[in-house]
């Protein structure tokens, strides 16, 4: 038997088939557009995000040669907080406003003053962010009246594809925790935030654990897909609570850490823990408990803007190795430079957008190789800012398993093991979200009893990496310095942007 994976990225659609055992049988990617209609904003259509779901599912099945009544269950993973608006005819009503849109900060801050910061950690265990999904509702309604009067539904962006291929309007608890809407903690709708906010009980979607069967799917599906009527759909989840299955993050002591284009850490626990100060999100986990994360929004981003737009913008074609292999011959500390990773302002720990990248302490003895190796550093030690917030809430930190295009480099991987002061751990799966999704679609199907079954027959740890002690206590030194220098800086960016 099989179980297929979707995960709708930001780019891209990636849909994988997995056997029960978790060995992949194949895989494909399907890109579509981002619009940005105006500086600030960030835009798909939903229609792009179907037609690439529906004709990767097809040519999986085909490439494959997999009978589709073998297909057993189908699990859905994607980008978070994006806004869906459906008429009573379940037709689109404007293209969906995605995670990364900045649109919507005075929304926000109407939100904070309504409520009040500890009545909205109350409700939600969230402080209100311009990428979560209440924000965009209403810019909805004071922007768009004539698109407002017309809505019946409102859907994640996973769960438009849910839809598509069920019929159901649900979503699952992990997705639903970052749209400012639910009440993390009793894992459900909010009634105190959608009566507050004006926003109709009735435009929400059903709720589900991430392993439940939420529909299945219909004849209309299976003749655009190849797939068999009647295959069930599971909740699902968000693409890091996904992707925190996909590297068996599910358990208490475990903590993943993200290193793509942004840095995510994020830690299971057993009980509902917030934050105080807000600087993590609290959010259900997909394993039927709850997790904490921290984000910075230019992790693995740094290393490709030092590339693309500063080592190779005149047309070089220096390569990634080449540039790794020049900063490993630099001893840690990158002798004194120190790199602030806050290119696109900054979530965790600080929340501020107009944050700036900068590299301190340059001096006539640093070449290439000591930036490349601050820029490695300074994105560990961005991660580690969150970390560190972990530990304060007293979640245990006995192990860290990295995934991402930034965990290829084993460099990268011993720079976090140090600053980190723990050991980084590869797993055998590489598949992130869309295996999470799988694993979920297995669970639903019970072949496990639960997630946490799963993933300890299915997840590995194959590579390992010890932190090295000596570099260890340079690192603390020098993350004292790093931590310091956003605090001297902050009304600098503040001066920076308001003359730009």
């Amino acid at each position: 038997m099989y179980f297929l994976g979707i995960d709708l990225g930001t780019s891209a659609v990636k849909i994988i088939l997995i056997e029960e055992k978790g060995n992949v049988i194949g895989s494909t990617s399907k890109e579509y557009p981002v619009y940005y209609p105006q500086p600030g904003w960030s835009e798909q259509n939903p229609e792009d995000w179907w037609n690439a779901t529906k004709d990767g599912i097809r040519e999986l099945i085909i490439k494959t040669g997999v009978k589709n009544g073998d297909i057993k269950g189908i699990g859905l993973s994607g980008q978070m907080h994006g806004l869906v608006l459906l008429d009573e005819n379940n037709n689109v009503l404007m293209p969906a406003i995605l995670w990364n849109d900045q649109r919507t900060q005075e929304e926000c801050d109407y939100i904070t003053q309504t409520l009040g910061k500890e009545r909205l950690t109350k409700y939600t265990g969230n402080k209100a962010l311009t990428g979560f999904t209440a924000p965009k509702i209403l810019w909805v309604k004071k922007h768009r009246p004539d698109i407002y009067k017309k809505i019946h539904h409102i859907l994640l962006p996973k769960d438009y594809i849910r839809f598509k291929l069920t019929g159901e309007y649900a979503t699952d608890v992990s997705d639903a925790s970052g749209t400012l809407l639910f009440d993390v903690e009793n894992r459900k709708w909010s009634k105190e935030m959608l009566d507050i906010l004006d926003i109709p009980y009735n435009w929400m979607p059903k709720c589900y654990e991430s392993t439940e069967v939420t529909g299945y799917v219909t004849k209309d599906a299976a003749d655009l897909t190849g797939l068999k009527e009647g295959t069930i759909v599971v909740g699902g989840g968000g693409d890091q609570a996904s992707g925190a299955v996909g590297t068996g993050t599910v358990k208490s002591g475990i903590v993943s850490v993200a290193l793509g284009t942004s840095g995510v850490v994020f830690a299971s626990q057993d009980k509902y823990v917030v934050d105080g100060e807000n600087r993590l999100h609290s959010f259900c986990h997909a394993n039927g408990k709850w997790h904490v994360m921290g984000v910075m929004l230019s992790a693995a981003a740094c290393l490709k803007w030092w590339v693309d737009n500063i080592i190779n913008f005149n047309g070089s074609s220096i390569t990634y190795e080449k540039l790794l292999e020049e900063a490993e011959k630099v001893t840690p500390g990158s002798g004194g430079l120190i790199f602030l990773p806050y290119l696109m302002g900054e979530r965790t720990p600080y929340s501020d957008p107009y944050a700036r990248g900068s590299f301190i302490g340059l001096n006539m003895t640093h070449n290439r190789g000591h930036m490349t190796r601050a820029i490695l550093e300074g994105v560990a030690f961005g991660l580690r800012d969150s970390l560190e917030i972990i530990k304060e809430l007293n979640i245990p930190v006995n192990e860290v398993r990295v995934s991402g295009g930034g965990a290829k480099s084993v460099l990268w991987r011993q720079v976090l093991a140090d600053i980190f002061g723990v050991r980084v751990d590869m797993v055998n799966a590489t598949e992130g979200p869309a295996f999470g999704a799988a694993i979920m679609a297995a669970v639903g199907y019970e072949v496990f009893k639960d997630v946490e079954e799963a993933c300890s027959k299915l997840i590995k740890v194959n590579d390992s990496v010890y932190p090295i002690g000596e570099n260890m206590s340079k690192y603390e030194e020098e993350y004292k310095v790093y931590r310091g220098l956003y605090e001297k800086l902050k009304e600098t960016f503040k001066e920076i942007n308001s003359i730009n």
